[in-house]
């Protein structure tokens, strides 16, 4: 983008991009010779997008966006570490993003193991083991709650990053108070590739649930 957004145009370029995405009427802006050759000397992206590593969830792609659209970070099951919360916080310090994306989705490899290792005890390898251990805080909480459906799950990790970020960031908090950014969380379906808001922090989202 060469103008600057609110946090409120940024998200609502985003879901527009999404839109255009699902129907099919993808416009492809950035992506060709002519942009690769603008953001060589800076970038100037609009919104930090922190998702999920899955392999379907490629963020230029689903939001209809190119070169120098987004500042990209993601780890399995979103979980935050230090690195991303230092990564996040140089999107919008540094580079100046009005916006910061939470992208969760369904069929999530890491919520579905969480899931079973909460319930049947077990435990994973390796640095597999970290992330489940990230992620049970959340299905702690919606298995408290009663609830059972796969979306719940997933929109409680939503939440919950969505949460810890603001947490643990001051950077990140005041941008937010001061108006300068915003937090949203999105939650992905893989069938039909729409993305719909779950939590929104500093912007207007009617249809944050």
């Amino acid at each position: 983008m060469t103008d600057a957004l609110s946090p409120q145009e940024a998200l609502d370029v985003l879901l527009a991009g999404n839109k255009r995405f699902v129907s099919g009427a993808q416009e492809h802006p950035n992506q060709d010779a002519a942009r690769r050759t603008e953001v060589v000397p800076a970038q100037n992206p609009f919104a930090v997008l922190f998702g999920c590593s899955d392999s379907r969830l490629a963020a230029e792609i689903i939001f209809d966006r190119g070169l120098g659209d987004l500042f990209v970070v993601r780890t399995a099951g979103h979980v935050a570490g230090p690195e991303v919360l230092g990564s996040i916080e140089y999107g919008v310090s540094v580079l100046g993003c009005p916006l910061v994306v939470v992208l969760g989705h369904d069929s999530c490899g890491a919520v579905a193991a969480t899931r079973s290792a909460v319930q049947d005890g077990t435990t994973a390898s390796g640095y597999v083991r970290d992330v489940i251990e990230r992620v049970t805080t959340s299905v702690l909480a919606v298995r408290a709650a009663g609830r059972t459906e796969e979306e719940d799950f997933i929109a409680e990790h939503i939440r919950h990053t969505v949460d810890l970020l603001l947490d643990r960031s001051r950077t990140l908090s005041e941008a937010v108070a001061a108006g300068r950014t915003a937090v949203v969380g999105l939650a992905y379906r893989l069938t039909d590739g729409a993305a719909h808001v779950v939590t929104a922090r500093g912007v207007q989202a009617p249809d944050a649930a």
